[in-house]
């Protein structure tokens, strides 16, 4: 056994090349958050805490047939803790994923995901189960991973009165949580239709890449607040504007971003109405920088808002783990 100097001298080691002082501690789970584009890993104590983590650019599209079990291998690294449970959540649950894991339908409760989590046949892996829900006309709605973000954002107690969450995203979902749980969800593809728009149709051909326009941004989304309904019109703005020099380059790419912002919030917000959403502060979830535009475009939609936890996933995943009791001693 090594004397307690050599430890500290081993601790100071890895403080110096830029790793966690905590990596040798026992953990008693491996959190995964498994996306589509990355994958990453948290070594969490028994009581949540982060001891280590991992990232690679490993998410489902990026994973062969039959690769999976290389990939988290690759993932975790040399010298895992053997016999340290695993929990995933996100699209390695998917039909593309590694198996796929059932829906839960909403409204779903946390013993209820925790009571459905799918194991990797031959591993120490469970996923997360995905959650769906239909609106008034009976249409579905899916999603995978968010639900695990939402658990790690709510302190482990329901709210008494319904609230809204919003995790900003290629495909932002706005998410109703009650007393009964995570109740009802939209989703919103608003970071892809960007991506579209800017890569594919004519209105990004007079856009330039610049500095942030928040004024250009701040347009945008007013006149979509305005319109309520009017996107396929004012879309077209944003070349009109640039054409007549009313628009600079430059701000096209945020005035773009605030006409879909825009249209997603007064969007969003009519669905909030029609299921009797209580008053309080939209809470944001996800990216910071993401957040952030986020929130000026709701401020301008008069709405409060809050800022979720960071790592909000793995936070989720342990209440999930200890939910099920997966948790190692």
């Amino acid at each position: 056994m090594a004397s307690a100097g050599s430890r500290r001298a081993r601790a100071t080691k890895k403080k110096r090349h830029g790793g966690s002082a905590t990596v040798g501690m026992a953990a008693a789970l491996i959190a995964i958050d498994w996306g589509t584009t990355s994958a990453r890993a948290y070594r969490l104590d028994a009581q949540g805490e982060i001891l280590d983590r991992r990232s690679a650019p490993l998410g489902v599209q990026q994973v062969i047939p039959g690769g999976f079990p290389a990939a988290l291998k690759r993932l975790l690294g040399d010298g895992v803790d053997a016999d340290v449970p695993l929990l995933a959540c996100g699209m390695i649950g998917s039909r593309q994923g590694w198996i796929e894991a059932p829906y839960v339908h909403c409204p779903a409760r946390p013993e209820e995901i925790a009571a459905n989590l799918s194991w990797v046949d031959g591993t120490r892996l469970a996923i997360v189960p995905g959650l769906i829900c239909h609106d008034a006309d009976g249409v579905p709605d899916v999603m995978r991973g968010e639900e695990t973000q939402i658990l790690g954002t709510l302190d482990g107690a329901l709210p008494s009165l319904p609230r809204l969450i919003v995790l900003p995203g290629t495909h932002s979902k706005w998410v109703r949580v009650g007393p009964d749980g995570i109740e009802a969800f939209a989703t919103f593809m608003t970071g892809e239709l960007y991506a579209l728009l800017q890569q594919h149709s004519i209105l990004g051909r007079l856009a330039t890449t610049g500095a942030s326009d928040e004024t250009a941004f701040a347009r945008g989304v007013r006149m979509s607040l305005r319109d309520k309904g009017a996107l396929p019109h004012d879309l077209f703005t944003a070349r009109t504007l640039a054409l007549t020099d009313a628009l600079a380059p430059e701000g096209v790419p945020d005035y773009l971003s605030g006409l879909l912002l825009g249209a997603e919030v007064a969007a969003a917000q009519r669905w909030a109405d029609r299921d009797a959403v209580g008053e309080g502060a939209v809470t944001l979830v996800g990216d910071a920088a993401l957040c952030a535009r986020y929130r000026r475009a709701l401020t301008l939609a008069g709405f409060d808002t809050a800022s979720g936890p960071a790592e909000a996933a793995a936070r989720g995943l342990w209440r999930i783990a200890r939910q099920a009791g997966m948790l190692a001693a």
